[in-house]
C-alpha cells in the first residue's frame, strides 16, 4: 500500500497539516510563558533537526521507498526547525522595528529584508550543503522537498511583501510582532501571476513523471510526495486571495491567545493600496 501514489499524496498532505500544526501549537505554548520559552522551545527542537540531518545523509545513498519516505520526512524536519527557530523570535534578522508607513521602494525593501535576513542566509546555506552532498545521489527526493519549500516560500514573502487581499497575522507570536507592518494589503500585484503559474507548472512536471510507465515504486512515491507538496505550496499561494478560512485547520488545536494590549495587525500599520 506504501508504494501507492495516492497512499503517498495523502501522507504528504497530513504530514504538512500536522507538523505545521505541531510548530504553531508549540509556538502558541511558549507565547504563554515569555520569551525565554520561546528560546528553550528552540533548543528542544534540536534533537529533531539533527534527526533531520542523519536521515537526509543515510537516505540519498538508498533508492528504496521506505528510503524515500523517510528522506521527505528529514527534510521537513529540518525545514521545520528552521521555521520553528524563526517563529520564536531566535533566528530573524536585525530588524525588530516596526515599518513606518512612509517608507517606500527600497528602503521599504531593505527594512523588510532586514526583518527575516539571518532566517533567509540559514536557508541558503542549508539549500547549498544539500545541492553539494547529493550531487551524484541515487535519492533526490530530500533535496527536491528542500527546494521546493525553499521557492514556495520564497515567492510567498515577496507577494505578502508586494501585496495580496488576505493576510492571516493569527499565529505570530511576540517576537514577531512588527513583521506585519512591513506587509501590504493590496488587490493584486504583478508577481502572484507568475507565481502560480511557476508552481502550477512544477506541479504538472511531477505528475508527467509520476504518469510515466517507465518509473520504479521508489520513483513513483517520490513524484506523488514532491507533486503533493508543491499543489500544497500552490494553494497557499491562492489562499493569500480567497476568502477562506484557512486558519480553522489549526485554530482548534491550540490554546487561547495570549491577549496583547493595542495590537498590530496589517490593516492598521501596512500601507493599502
Amino acid at each position: 500500500m506504501i508504494e501507492s501514489a495516492w497512499f503517498a499524496a495523502l501522507a504528504a498532505l497530513f504530514i504538512w497539516w500536522f507538523s505545521t500544526g505541531a510548530i504553531l501549537v508549540i509556538v502558541r505554548y511558549a507565547e504563554h510563558r515569555g520569551l525565554t520559552a520561546h528560546r528553550r522551545a528552540t533548543l528542544w527542537g534540536l534533537p529533531g533537526l539533527a534527526l533531520g540531518i542523519l536521515g537526509f545523509e543515510v537516505t540519498r545513498h538508498i533508492d528504496s521507498v521506505g528510503a524515500v519516505y523517510l528522506a521527505f520526512l528529514s527534510a521537513l524536519a529540518i525545514w521545520g526547525w528552521v521555521e520553528l527557530a524563526f517563529l520564536t523570535g531566535v533566528i530573524t534578522g536585525p530588524n525588530t522595528s516596526h515599518c513606518h508607513v512612509r517608507a517606500r521602494g527600497w528602503e521599504r525593501f531593505l527594512r523588510a529584508y532586514g526583518t527575516i535576513a539571518y532566517h533567509e542566509t540559514l536557508l541558503v546555506i542549508i539549500l547549498f550543503g544539500m545541492l553539494v552532498t547529493s550531487h551524484g545521489a541515487p535519492n533526490t527526493v530530500g533535496l527536491w522537498t528542500f527546494i521546493v519549500l525553499f521557492f514556495a516560500r520564497i515567492s510567498a514573502k515577496l507577494n505578502l511583501f508586494l501585496g495580496v487581499p488576505k493576510i492571516n497575522v493569527e499565529f505570530l507570536p511576540t517576537p514577531l510582532a512588527h513583521l506585519p507592518s512591513h506587509f501590504r494589503i493590496s488587490k493584486m500585484n504583478w508577481l502572484f501571476p507568475l507565481s502560480v503559474s511557476a508552481l502550477t507548472f512544477a506541479v504538472a512536471c511531477w505528475l508527467e513523471r509520476l504518469f510515466d510507465a517507465a518509473i520504479t515504486p521508489a520513483d513513483t512515491v517520490g513524484f506523488a510526495l514532491l507533486a503533493s507538496l508543491t499543489a500544497l505550496a500552490l494553494l497557499e499561494h491562492w489562499l493569500m486571495v480567497l476568502p477562506l478560512p484557512d486558519e480553522k485547520l489549526w485554530r482548534w488545536m491550540m490554546p487561547e491567545a495570549k491577549k496583547k494590549p493595542d495590537p498590530k495587525t496589517p490593516k492598521n500599520d501596512a500601507p493599502s493600496f
